[in-house]
């Protein structure tokens, strides 16, 4: 029998791709509307938009995942971004 093994060299730090940076805002949709509302403006993003609450994660652009999370509840939306103006853009669902 022959073996082959493919040996690699790690990465250098220089080399290693930055982590994204995440924009943490605590959000409330509390009526239909308001998720549509949510669902048309992060739809326009180019970037990942998560929506956290309780221990499930669902992708926000997704009208059925966030459906099915707790809307009674806050939810934490994770932005892999750090533009100002999508801070601003959430304001509208933002709670404190």
């Amino acid at each position: 029998m022959r073996y082959n093994f493919i040996i690699r060299r790690a990465e250098s730090p220089a080399r290693a791709k930055e982590a994204p940076t995440v924009t943490r805002i605590k959000i409330a949709l509390t009526t239909i509307n308001d998720v549509k509302a949510f669902v048309d403006a992060v739809s326009r993003c180019d970037f990942a938009v998560d929506l956290s609450g309780g221990r499930y994660t669902v992708d926000g652009k997704s009208i059925m995942g966030i459906f099915s999370l707790d809307l009674s509840q806050p939810l934490d939306l994770l932005a892999y971004t750090d533009d100002p103006a999508f801070a601003e853009s959430m304001a509208p669902f933002a709670v404190e």
